[in-house]
């Protein structure tokens, strides 16, 4: 029997080296610092380095006399490729100062974009509405869109309360968000929440694919950390 040792001992050894290399691998995560703006595409705006409330942030600003306009600037994270995963990072938004009291201070993330964000899915947050007296307002906090064809204003209107949700929001106050996609599905986390505060079932684009972008209103003062895309 001695000498059937080794042939045993090495078979056994080939299916365990089998049984590890046919194991799923599980998913690796990216973190991105954003340390420096030069991974970073910018449409219809600028961005720069900024230490705001004790992080090193970017800090996503209009371009000069678009202040206080109606408008959306992206930075997209050149060279991401996003379908399905997790995306988390720490925002910060609040009102610019002068802008129009409508003005929410609207900061998010889109992902799947495409065509140098004229097409994109997207979730943001309007922190001025998080502790309004109204509870209406309050329940406009947290948004879902789909450009360009479902905007806002037209969720609300097909569909009212079926994009957006309440979700306890401070102005300027660091946020941490986590949204989650799988095929056509996603959801919104805040704040290390277990539960989403916004479940989206049937994203417009489908299963598609495409970068993730750092996303603000035009009014609104924004910054952003510790993205991690997974």
């Amino acid at each position: 029997m001695r000498g059937f040792r080794f042939p045993l001992l090495l078979l056994f050894c080939c299916g365990l080296l089998f049984t590890l290399s046919s194991a799923p691998v599980a998913a690796q995560s990216s973190k991105v610092k954003l340390d420096s703006t030069d991974g970073l595409e910018i449409v219809n705006g600028k961005a720069g380095m900024a230490t705001y409330r004790g992080q090193k942030a970017v800090h996503l600003m209009p371009l000069a006399g678009h202040e206080l306009t109606d408008g959306s600037v992206f930075a997209i994270l050149k060279g991401t490729d996003f379908k399905d995963g997790a995306i988390e990072v720490d925002l910060a938004g609040a009102p610019r100062p002068g802008a129009d009291p409508s003005m929410k201070g609207f900061i998010g993330i889109a992902f799947r974009v495409q065509s140098h964000a004229e097409v994109s899915e997207m979730f943001y947050l309007r922190p001025s509405n998080g502790r309004a007296p109204e509870q209406l307002t309050r329940n406009h906090s947290a948004q879902y869109v789909s450009d360009p064809d479902f905007t806002w204003q037209r969720l609300r209107t097909e569909t009212p309360g079926k994009y957006e949700s309440y979700v306890d929001l401070e102005p300027g106050v660091w946020t941490k968000i986590r949204i989650e996609v799988a095929g056509a599905k996603a959801r919104l986390y805040v704040n290390g929440a277990s539960q989403p505060c916004l479940i989206v079932n049937d994203l417009k684009r489908g299963e598609s694919r495409g970068q993730v972008a750092l996303w603000s209103h035009e009014t609104t003062e924004a910054y952003f950390a510790n993205l991690k895309i997974e």
